[in-house]
């Protein structure tokens, strides 16, 4: 299953161990080792709590989107949707300018 999967290749690009993890989400070590196996399933609780320590989406974790993303960028986000519309319509505006300048350079270089 795809959860396991993710999971061990996640931690590992993070170089977060087995028991670093376990520890951070409040479960025993070889507990992570069966969830990475996929021999048994974590409670939606606890795959959240791995997500977040792993900086990902429980989306990515569980395969409903193949794109990992950066917490960084998730938390630029989710501050600009508490703006007003204004301020988002600027800062949407300019992003979007960046991302079409970036592109086109992409594209020639």
């Amino acid at each position: 299953m795809l959860f396991g999967t993710r999971l061990l290749s996640t931690r590992k690009k993070k170089k977060i161990s087995q028991d670093e993890l376990a520890k951070t989400i409040g479960v025993h070590a070889p507990v992570i080792g069966r969830y990475e196996r996929d021999e048994v399933k974590p409670s939606i609780e606890t795959a959240t709590k791995i997500a977040e320590a792993l900086e990902v989406s429980l989306d990515y974790l569980t395969g409903l989107s193949d794109l990992e993303l950066d917490k960084t960028i998730v938390d630029t986000i989710m501050d600009i949707q508490q703006l007003d519309s204004k301020d988002k319509t600027h800062i949407m505006t300019t992003i979007s300018a960046l991302i079409r300048d970036a592109k086109a350079r992409n594209t020639y270089a």
